[in-house]
């Protein structure tokens, strides 16, 4: 279960030339419960809004189409409306699983590649493998926690590898981070 709920895996293939990550995106059992609790959410409100226009219960449960359509009918309509948009764009993301990917370090071409599902593209990023400098572990708590591990490229701003989601376990992290170190040959920062 907890192998589901993780952002990115551990090596796919790991031996002495290629190293293959693989990063989740949004195909998440928390996605699927938001869209469902928005879908749910929005065409209740719009049954809602529906039953006081109508004057007719179109829901088992209370009473709707006993209050008055204006104002009460048409800000649940509204409601309505902004939950079914959110669950459509909720939906659509799992849909796409925007964000998924891989990282696939290669010392046979000396190449990164890192690729990651977009909305509307796929995302491709090469960089030479002797512009990376450092392996990152970024770790923030408090309100909105951060634990990731990044590359620091020469030239260019972190790249981030993992994905976005519940922050993972502190040794699970530190583990990773220290065998990808080991593999590209450079240096552990942020411990």
């Amino acid at each position: 279960m907890t192998d589901d709920l993780r952002e990115g895996t551990e090596s796919l293939r790991s031996n002495q030339m290629l190293f293959e990550q693989s990063v989740t995106g949004s195909r998440k059992g928390s996605n699927y419960v938001i869209g469902a609790m928005l879908s749910i959410g929005g065409i209740g409100f719009l049954l809602a809004s529906a039953s006081s226009y109508f004057g007719t219960d179109f829901l088992p449960l209370g009473h709707p189409g006993s209050f008055i359509f204006v104002p009460q009918g048409l800000i649940m309509g509204l409601y309505g409306i902004a939950a079914t948009l959110l669950a459509v764009y909720q939906w659509s993301l799992v849909l796409v699983d925007f964000g998924s990917g891989s990282n696939i370090f290669d010392k046979n071409s000396g190449q990164l590649s890192v690729s990651r599902k977009g909305f509307f593209k796929e995302i491709n990023i090469e960089i030479p493998l002797k512009d990376v400098k450092a392996v990152k572990l970024e770790v923030r708590e408090g309100i909105n926690p951060r634990r990731r591990i990044s590359l620091r490229i020469q030239g260019r701003k972190d790249l981030p590898l993992s994905g976005v989601g519940q922050p993972r376990p502190l040794a699970e992290l530190e583990k990773e981070g220290a065998q990808l170190a080991r593999f590209l040959g450079v240096n552990l920062e942020g411990i």
